[in-house]
C-alpha cells in the first residue's frame, strides 16, 4: 500500500458538488492499494499514520503526531499513487488492486483509524472526485508498505 500524508490546516472532497468529507487541523491521507497487499499492508500504514511526528510541539520542532494534536483525517482513495510512467508517456496501472479488495483495504484502513480514536472522515471510492486542501507548511509524506521510500 502506499500513502501521500500531507499535513493540513483543512482539507475537503466533493462528489457531485456535494462534500462528502472534511478536516480541519490534522491530515489528509491519499491512499492506493496493490495487487500483493494484505493486512499487513495496512496496517504498516495505520501504525504510521498513528504515529507520524510532523506537528510542532511547543519548541517549534516536528514531535506531535495527529493523535498527539487531537487533529482530524481525510482519507481519500487514489489508485494512481500505483501509476507507472517508467515507459512511454501514458501511465500503466497494472499494479492497482482489483477494485473489490482496494475497496476492502482502504474501508479497513479507515476503520483501523477510528478504532484508535481518531476523528477520521472518507472520500468514495471510485467516484470521480474534487479535493481541495490547505496545506500546512507545507508538509508532505510518502509511505510505502513495502518500504521502498
Amino acid at each position: 500500500m502506499r500513502a501521500v500524508i500531507q499535513r493540513i490546516k483543512r482539507a475537503s472532497v466533493r462528489v457531485e458538488g456535494q462534500i462528502v468529507g472534511k478536516a480541519d487541523q490534522g491530515l489528509l491521507v491519499l491512499i492506493a492499494v496493490t495487487q500483493t497487499d494484505t493486512e499487513k499492508d495496512m496496517q504498516y500504514l495505520v501504525d504510521k499514520t498513528i504515529g507520524l511526528r510532523i506537528f510542532e510541539d511547543e519548541e517549534g520542532k516536528m514531535n506531535r503526531s495527529v493523535q498527539d494534536i487531537g487533529g482530524e483525517i481525510l482519507v481519500v482513495s487514489q489508485f494512481t499513487l500505483y501509476g507507472d510512467v517508467r515507459k512511454g508517456r501514458r501511465p500503466s496501472f497494472t499494479k492497482s488492486a482489483p477494485p473489490e479488495m482496494a475497496d476492502q483495504l482502504y474501508l479497513d484502513y479507515v476503520q483501523k483509524l477510528m478504532d484508535a480514536g481518531l476523528s477520521v472522515e472518507k472520500g468514495i471510492f471510485g467516484a470521480d472526485m474534487e479535493v481541495e486542501l490547505v496545506n500546512d507548511g507545507p508538509v508532505t509524506i510518502l509511505l510505502d508498505s513495502e518500504k521502498i521510500f
